[in-house]
């Protein structure tokens, strides 16, 4: 289970054997300062685009393929961040988690909680090689963690399974089209995946209480199986995070999202414009 993890509890494990903290923040970001020893990867990496669907979960030759250049291998203890509010880093925690990987950390705040807290930084832009981990990442794909379009439209009556659409109110009424249609799936509810940031520091998570509080109210209970999305699951693997940190037990992303979606001809969508003014 991915897990949240904050700085003062990252700090003591920097130059640990079997740690590995990435870095999916803009180069020149990167460049300017960065968690000592954090190694870099690009947000493309981690994805695959078949357009006008994007955001697809990759495939195990690629996924295998970044683990080895980044020395991420079977029992690595991985530790997610970025430069823009967790959406890249959650998402690289899903890519792992879906082909196998279980020792996964987001960084709460990311590296700018990190700074905050007054820990250094490396400046260097070059990142240090890295040793051949002792058991490589072989990719096995854990299907309990991955939705598609035919599992949803196979599952998406069942009483126990909530669809949580986790893009702007707009992107969820209909008002803002991203793709050949706009709306939602039918049934879901709506939870901007903003919503569980803290803006006053450093976009942590919210605390426990409250997220479950205001999910409890959309019907979003632990006792239910979740499946997130958004335009490409880029946001709502930020909130795949948080419900996995919640303790939810079942939660799914849906790679492809709208784009897959709201791109195919035949999908049912729901379109709920906002309430206009009343005439005066």
């Amino acid at each position: 289970m991915p897990l949240i993890i904050e700085p003062p509890s990252l700090e003591p494990l920097l130059g640990t054997e079997d740690l590995a903290v990435v870095d999916l923040a803009a180069p020149t970001e990167y460049a300017a300062g960065h968690i000592p020893g954090a190694r870099p990867l690009g947000y493309a990496d981690i994805v695959m685009d078949r357009p006008p669907v994007l955001g697809l979960l990759p495939d195990a030759p690629q996924v295998a393929a970044v683990c080895a250049r980044l020395g991420i291998g079977r029992d690595t203890l991985v530790v997610a961040t970025d430069d823009e509010c967790g959406g890249r880093a959650a998402r690289l925690l899903w890519t792992l988690a879906a082909w196998g990987h279980r020792r996964l950390y987001f960084l709460n705040g990311g590296t700018a909680a990190w700074t905050e807290h007054g820990y250094p930084v490396e400046t260097d832009g070059e990142p240090a090689a890295v040793l051949p981990p002792a058991a490589p990442m072989r990719p096995v794909a854990d299907e309990s963690v991955v939705a598609d379009r035919e599992w949803i439209l196979a599952n998406r009556h069942r009483l126990d399974l909530v669809l949580l659409d986790t893009r702007s109110p707009g992107e969820f009424d209909g008002s803002i089209v991203r793709a050949a249609r706009g709306g939602h799936i039918p049934g879901a509810v709506n939870y901007e995946w903003t919503q569980a940031m803290d803006e006053m520091h450093d976009l942590r998570v919210r605390p426990r209480e409250e997220l479950l509080a205001e999910l409890a109210a959309l019907g979003v209970t632990p006792d239910k199986e979740v499946v997130v999305y958004c335009q490409s699951h880029h946001r709502s693997a930020h909130t795949w995070v948080v419900l996995k940190a919640l303790g939810f037990p079942r939660v799914r992303g849906y790679h492809g999202a709208w784009s897959d979606w709201g791109n195919a001809p035949d999908t049912p969508i729901t379109v709920s414009p906002p309430p206009r003014d009343p005439p005066i």
